[in-house]
């Protein structure tokens, strides 16, 4: 009944009051889209993690042992690869995201994850790493003390692990060295994503900028995009221009939304979401199957044999179906209400949400996680 619980009272605070469904919903320009071209952009490295406790890579990670000898290598050190034999040094991939407009010197957080049968990375430091992107350039260096937010110990036969000790951070362990080109303020022309796409949203925000600029400069390209050129007293100045338009308030468009969640037991409703007239027939079969040993024992001086055998039993249950009719305009609210009375099941509540949707009385859009 936890399932049918949160969806009532979910239900009920988006939409007990529906009259309270049409009052303006407004938010930021900078919440309800972002400005093309200004992203952040994803790095990757493979590095070394040494000083852990013996708690890294085994003998069949073989190319730990070959990273490490590549490494003493250009230290000027000549190993032999077969007589290395440690487990304080784990290999790891190294991730970050170079952020937008960031420059040479400035420094990032690392996330480093193992990629052998390393059982912890706790304690250990990851050596001087390059970070490349996409384009196979080098961005970043990483190196630093590794910060695990967990701990793994064995002993006995018996192990107990927290959290995950295979993945670390090390916090501005990354230097960039290398920035992303690009001249902001030579810009002519600024394009805007909204988050979601909706006509009426990007006709909304092409409004807004038009009216704050006093001149029609924004179009709608799609449901998403929405294009702006820079008028000429902000040739230069496009810095400026996205400082003062980001404030805007945008007046939102709400979606008629369920989403469900049948893992966790959650179902959250817009306050659009409106039900047409509907009949819900919910009732359940049980079928049991038993089984009873016995023993059959022959007469005396029968010269017979006990046999054993077994009886089963079959018993089918089905349940008087459970009937609730939903009028048209009925609120979501009192929707929740009925579906609480019948004692619905986490798997039956999807179940009716999607027949609902299916008959074409829940006006609203259905996901399930």
């Amino acid at each position: 009944m936890r399932f049918a619980a949160i969806f009532l009272a979910a239900l009920t605070l988006c939409g007990a009051d529906l009259a309270k469904a049409d009052k303006k919903i407004e938010s930021k320009l900078r919440d309800v889209a972002r400005l093309q071209g200004v992203r952040g952009n994803q790095l990757l490295g493979y590095g070394v993690v040494v000083g852990l406790d013996g708690t890294g890579d085994k003998d069949q990670t073989k190319f730990t042992v070959q990273s490490l000898t590549n490494l003493m290598s250009r230290q000027g050190l000549t190993v032999n690869p077969t007589t290395v034999k440690v487990k304080n040094v784990a290999a790891v991939m190294v991730t970050a995201e170079l952020p937008p407009f960031a420059r040479a010197g400035s420094r990032l957080d690392v996330t480093v994850s193992s990629t052998g049968d390393a059982k912890s990375l706790a304690g250990g430091t990851l050596l001087m790493t390059a970070m490349q992107g996409p384009d196979g350039q080098t961005y970043a260096v990483a190196q630093g003390p590794l910060l695990v937010g967990g701990f793994s110990a064995s002993a006995g036969g018996a192990s107990v692990t927290k959290n995950h000790p295979t993945v670390g951070r090390v916090p501005d362990g990354g230097i960039i060295e290398r920035e992303v080109g690009g001249d902001f303020n030579a810009r002519s022309t600024l394009r805007y994503n909204l988050m979601e796409e909706d006509f009426t949203t990007a006709i909304r925000v092409v409004h807004t900028i038009n009216e704050e600029l006093g001149e029609k400069a924004a179009r709608p390209l799609d449901a998403r995009t929405v294009e702006l050129t820079i008028p000429k007293e902000f040739q230069g100045r496009a810095v400026e221009l996205v400082a003062r338009l980001e404030n805007l308030n945008v007046q939102l468009q709400p979606k008629a939304r369920v989403v469900v969640n049948e893992r966790t037991g959650t179902v959250i409703l817009g306050s659009d979401v409106r039900i047409g007239a509907v009949s819900i027939i919910q009732g359940g079969l049980s079928i049991m199957v038993s089984s009873t040993p016995l023993v059959s024992q022959p007469a005396p001086f029968s010269q017979g044999k006990t046999v054993q055998a077994t009886k089963k039993d079959v018993t089918a249950v089905e349940d008087k179906p459970k009937t609730v009719t939903v009028e048209p305009g009925v609120s979501v609210g009192k929707m929740a209400e009925m579906l609480n009375s019948m004692g619905v099941s986490p798997r039956d509540l999807v179940a009716i949400l999607q027949a609902i949707k299916d008959a074409g009385a829940l006006q609203a859009e259905l996901r399930v996680l």
